[in-house]
């Protein structure tokens, strides 16, 4: 492996559903010219395409062979936003060989110059143990179920606020215990709780950390 100064630099932002993730890994990317992207749309990209040939989230080797087809065009369909498709996404994303499927995908685009921040559920621990910078966001579900509505909301999607904190809970268990890379903060991550943060405090708190770990000029 060549030196830390000469690796592409790659920040791992991990988390629970509507913790933040995206909002900051965004803000992170354009902030320091790197890539961005947001690994949850593969597993999504993985169902859309399952659902799309009539195909169930539990069908493991069904849900496999689709991940290994996934590509780049994938990721640029409006439809990966639809509800169905992200719970269909949750559910497969527990079977170990979709997971193994994505791995490739996800470590070549962090490994291309100059460097990526990815957002995901175990980027820190999985996808890219490596990582100079980890960042963990946190907050309490009911702050998260309240953000994920205010989203449902914004898109036109009619949403009852029990129905979403309900489907935050389930998410959370399904994926904090599965047996394939569970929802956990890598042990050298750097936790951020954004329960009463907003955008900016939350992007200036992890701009700190990003610029404590990069080389000296």
């Amino acid at each position: 492996m060549p030196p830390a100064e000469e690796r592409p630099l790659v920040i791992a932002v991990d988390g629970p559903a509507a913790a933040g993730k995206g909002t900051l890994a965004r803000r992170l990317a354009a902030h320091y010219g790197l890539r961005h992207l947001d690994t949850g749309l593969l597993y999504r990209a993985v169902a859309l395409r399952l659902l799309r040939q009539k195909g169930e989230p539990g069908q493991a080797e069904a849900a496999a062979a689709q991940a290994r087809a996934v590509t780049d065009a994938d990721l640029a369909d409006p439809a990966l936003r639809d509800e169905a498709v992200g719970e269909a996404a949750s559910a497969l994303a527990v079977h170990g060989a979709v997971r193994e499927a994505l791995l490739d995908y996800q470590r070549a685009f962090a490994a291309r110059p100059p460097g990526a921040v990815l957002d995901g559920r175990d980027i820190g621990t999985v996808v890219c143990p490596d990582a100079q910078v980890k960042i963990y966001l946190e907050a309490s579900v009911a702050v998260r179920a309240a953000r994920r509505l205010c989203e449902l909301r914004s898109r036109g999607v009619e949403s009852i606020e029990s129905r979403v904190l309900d489907e935050i809970k389930a998410r959370d268990a399904r994926d904090s215990r599965r047996s394939a890379a569970p929802l956990k903060p890598a042990a050298d991550a750097c936790r951020i709780d954004t329960t009463a943060l907003g955008p900016d405090e939350v992007f200036e708190r992890a701009a700190a950390i990003v610029d404590a770990r990069l080389p000296s000029p």
